[in-house]
Order: structure tokens, then C-alpha cells, then sequence
């Protein structure tokens, strides 16, 4: 089968390397995709096509012309658009197998006040919440005063992984929720979510499922700030570490009943037509698990983590989802752990330059190197052509090893992003160290 992969960044990457190594898969085409993709050294060749992901017509075009029999949506803003739903109801589309949800699951990630109101509808647990619009920001300033520091506000729409403000200060609080409702992020803060804090360890757990049956893919955690030790701006991610220690069996027992199993039943009860992932951002809390927030895709950068330890067919597990035959499927989970650490563009997640020149991509050496935000340039010389790889977004690459532990996946990690140089370029160098102190 020929696949179509939607987007252009590191989790893309990591979905094209693994389905790739299918015996089912006979070519792979990424819309925009990047340069990196191009180079997965595997028998199917990935192949990146220009285009838009929410240029829908471009993408009907690009499925007819290569005979593509599965749609794989890796970003979210496809499917908040409904890409799901244009292709069900297009007579020459409707057989295409499309991994996503349509456009009301997609609501789950698209809004943050609707799934809230689903958590609390199937008895999810969750933390106490308000949503508030611009009229009714006296009434939101009064329930910051009822709930304890620190405060979570929240965009109610996509913000990019930017709507989302932890604030300690009550006055402070009040500023930036003004700014929210008046449309610091457009129209995704036209709703704001107030939330109480949960004091706990976050982890992300991936669920593939056909809207009825289920299957849990490995856990991972994220580290989401800028700075050493969690500090300074949130950014789409700087790395990921997988399995997560204190996500034991017990744990992920209580998550499957409490949390996956309700959430699967809401899905269908709810009449979405959802296969595809539900990302399941928790909280554990002394023990019990609490859900964040949804998100109707894989993470990033926790698929660069995460596609590394699953042994088994992905496309496999794939396709028998989007033909409601999941429960033949058994998932095969390496016992290594992997480490991904984001190379990012100076000043990232503000202003930052692009066009810098990349060198040492094919040094590296025992890791696998995920493009992100990379564009490619063309340099003819005497005859003799030639590329280059340019910087072309703020994060730039992921750099995953495999290992037996934790400690070695660090020290593959850092001693080969090393090799890797470009003009500013920024890391996290503490990467998964909380990990091996929780463990100690």
C-alpha cells in the first residue's frame, strides 16, 4: 500500500522511519515533509511533496495521482479542519483509510472547554475548571480569588503549544487573562480555561484506537521549557524520555480503567467517527492519575522517543485500526529505553533566525537523527551537484539513541549531537537526569 503522510517535523519523521521498515508498504510521500525524509535510507523511499496540509484540494490531487491508500494526519490543525470529513464525503476518497479523527473528535484537542465538559460527562478525572469569555472576565477575576496559586490559564483554541500560562501571582494572574480575552493569541483565547493547579509528574500515554477497541502504545515524558532544570519560556518540547519509571504497572493500571477505558467508551458514545491516537497528557499525583488535557495526534517530541521501542509492524497496527480489526493486533515493545534531545534554533521559542547551514548530520554515529525544521539547498559548482542542509524553524532536529538504561542513552545522545553544528545553536543538556534521580 502506498501511504500519505500530513506534516513536515520531527514527529512526522519518526512515523516515516517506523512504517517504513513495513513489508506492507510499498511507497511513502510526506506533504510538505523536509529533507531529512528524503534521506531515510529505507527500501520504500519516502519522498516529500510540496503543498499546504490545509490545502485540502492538494491533497485529494496528490491521493489520486499516486494511488495513496492511507492518509496518515500527524498535525493537529488538519483535523480541527476537518480533514477527515472531507474525505468521507468525497466519492473518489471515501476508501482511502485515514489515521485522524473527524472534525467533533477533533474538538477534544480544538477545544479545551469541550473536553473538559467530556471529562466531567464520563467521569474522567481531571482538575476543577471555569471557562470565561471577554464579558465575563469580572466573574473569572473572582474565581482566581476562590482557587489557591498557582493559576493555569488556558486558550480555549490552538495556540500552538503557547496558550498555556502557569502564573504564581494573583495580580499578574488577572493582566494576563485580560490580555488572553482581548486576543493575545486571536481567536484561541477568545475562551479562556481557568483551571486549579495539580501538583504531581507529568507523562504522555499514546492511545491507537479504532473509536471502540484500543491499543496502549509506550509512555513518555517531555520536557517542555527552554532552560536547565524546567526553567525559563514553555516550547514545544526540547526532548523526551521513554518508558517513564514511576509509570509502573500499578500506575498504568489505574490509567487504562480510569482514564483510557472511559475515554474510548465517550468516543463512541458520543458518535465520533475516531481512529487514529488519542495523547493522553496526565498528571500523576501521589499515585493517581489526572488527565491534563487531549491532544488528537501524537506528540512531539514524544514520537521520537516512542517509535523507536515499538518492535513490532506500526503500519500493521495502523491499518487493522482503520479496518476495525485492532483486537488481532499485538503490540511488541522494546525493554530499551530511548532519549530524544531537540536541537533548537537560538532564541527559540521568540525571534530566531533561519538559513543557518548544518554540518555533521551523516557523522553521528548509533542514533537516529529526525529533521524538524530544515529546508534543503541546491548548490551546483563546476558540474558537481550538490546540497545543503539549512536551519529553516526553531526546533530543528531530534536526536534519539536507544539503550539498555537511561545513563547510556545520555551519554550516546550528547556525544553525538556534538557533531552537529549550525550557526546559535541551543540544547538542553539535562535531559532525562530527573529520570535517573527519580530512580535513585
Amino acid at each position: 500500500m502506498k501511504v500519505l503522510v500530513l506534516g513536515s517535523g520531527g514527529r512526522e519523521s519518526a512515523i516515516i522511519w517506523k512504517i517504513a521498515q513495513s513489508k506492507e508498504v510499498e511507497k511513502i510521500f510526506c506533504l510538505p515533509g523536509n529533507p531529512g525524509i528524503d534521506r531515510i535510507e529505507l527500501p520504500c523511499s519516502p519522498e516529500s511533496i510540496s503543498g499546504d496540509i490545509l490545502d485540502f484540494k492538494r491533497i485529494k490531487e496528490v491521493v489520486l495521482k499516486e494511488k495513496i491508500g492511507m492518509l496518515i494526519v500527524g498535525p493537529e490543525v488538519p483535523l480541527v479542519a476537518g480533514i477527515k470529513d472531507f474525505f468521507k464525503s468525497d466519492s473518489e476518497l471515501k476508501d482511502v483509510l485515514v489515521i485522524g479523527p473527524d472534525k467533533l473528535g477533533a474538538q477534544l484537542e480544538g477545544s479545551k472547554d469541550f473536553a473538559k465538559k467530556f471529562m466531567q460527562k464520563y467521569n474522567i478525572p481531571t482538575s476543577a475548571y471555569r471557562t470565561f469569555n471577554a464579558a465575563q472576565y469580572d466573574e473569572a477575576k473572582d474565581y482566581l480569588k476562590e482557587i489557591k496559586p498557582p493559576y493555569v490559564l488556558k486558550a480555549d483554541g490552538l495556540a500552538g503549544g503557547k496558550g498555556v500560562l502557569i502564573i504564581d501571582n494573583f495580580g499578574e494572574a488577572c493582566a494576563e487573562l485580560e490580555e488572553m480575552l482581548k486576543g493575545k493569541f486571536g481567536s484561541a483565547s477568545s475562551k479562556v480555561v481557568i483551571e486549579e493547579f495539580l501538583s504531581g509528574i507529568e507523562l504522555s500515554v499514546f492511545v491507537l484506537t479504532d473509536g471502540k477497541d484500543y491499543m496502549i502504545l509506550p509512555e513518555a515524558k517531555d520536557y517542555k521549557r527552554i532552560g536547565e532544570g524546567d526553567t525559563g519560556l514553555n516550547t514545544g518540547g526540547m526532548g523526551s524520555v521513554s518508558p517513564v519509571p514511576f509509570a509502573d504497572k500499578e500506575f498504568m493500571s489505574k490509567v487504562e480503567e480510569k482514564i483510557v477505558k472511559p475515554t474510548v467508551n465517550g468516543l463512541s458514545s458520543e458518535g465520533m467517527d475516531y481512529v487514529g491516537f488519542v495523547f493522553i497528557g496526565l498528571m500523576n499525583c501521589a499515585g493517581e492519575p489526572y488527565v491534563i488535557e487531549y491532544n488528537v495526534r501524537m506528540g512531539d517530541p514524544e514520537t521520537e522517543a516512542v517509535m523507536p521501542r515499538i518492535k513490532s509492524d506500526l503500519f500493521s497496527h495502523l491499518k487493522a485500526a482503520a479496518t476495525n480489526t485492532l483486537p488481532n493486533e499485538k503490540l511488541e515493545v522494546s525493554p530499551m529505553t530511548a532519549l530524544s534531545v531537540i536541537g533548537v534554533s537560538g532564541g527559540y521559542p521568540e525571534k530566531y533566525e533561519k538559513g543557518f547551514k548544518i554540518t555533521g548530520l551523516e557523522d553521528v554515529d548509533d542514533v537516529i537523527v529526525f529533521h524538524a525544521g530544515t529546508s534543503e539547498k541546491k548548490l551546483i559548482s563546476g558540474g558537481d551537484d550538490r546540497s545543503v542542509i539549512l536551519t529553516n524553524g526553531g526546533r530543528v532536529f531530534a536526536i534519539t539513541s536507544l539503550a539498555t538504561s537511561i545513563e547510556d542513552a545520555r551519554e550516546k545522545v550528547y556525544t553525538e549531537i556534538k557533531k552537529i553544528q549550525f550557526n546559535k545553536m541551543n540544547y538542553r543538556s539535562d535531559i532525562g537526569l530527573d529520570v535517573i534521580n527519580f530512580k535513585k
